[in-house]
Order: structure tokens, then sequence, then C-alpha cells
């Protein structure tokens, strides 16, 4: 049985900086001691916004704070299937 690698020490999990508080957006998965939601990070990486544009956005944030956000939302989308509307021609 294998078993999945540790994060290296500077590498931290998403569940130490993502928080859910029903009194903060609803209970949207925010960073810890903020109110920024995650899919506010994503979204704007997703528009090419790099992640110093985001900080400088959201002074309160980190480096790590945009990288949790991201593996967040990649362990929220797994196992899950997308099917495009369209077939490919």
């Amino acid at each position: 049985m294998s078993q999945s690698p540790e994060p290296a020490q500077s590498e931290e999990r998403w569940s130490d900086r993502v928080a859910f508080d029903p009194t903060i957006h609803h209970g949207e998965p925010c960073i810890a001691g903020t109110r920024v939601a995650i899919s506010v990070i994503v979204g704007s990486i997703a528009d090419g916004d790099t992640p110093a544009e985001i900080i400088a956005s959201y002074p309160q944030l980190k480096a790590e704070d945009i990288r949790a956000a991201l593996r967040y939302a990649a362990e929220a989308v797994r196992g899950y299937a997308v099917h495009p509307n369209r077939r490919a021609s």
C-alpha cells in the first residue's frame, strides 16, 4: 500500500490556511483570518492575474495563501467528471 508523500516543510497543507466559518461569506471557504474567499483567488488566477497582483489587491494575503487556495480548488474538483456541452469535431 503506497502512502501520499508528506508535504515539504515549507509547503503547508491547504487545510492549514483555509477556513470555513458560517458567519463569513455564508460558510464559503476563505483564507483563515481574512474575508477573502477561495473563489476570488482562483477566479483571479483564471482571469490572468499573477499572485503578486492578487497580493497587491489583498495585502493581507501571502503567497502561501494563494498556493493553498489553488490546492484546495484542485482537491475540491478531483473526482468530479466534467462534461463539455459540445463534442469535438
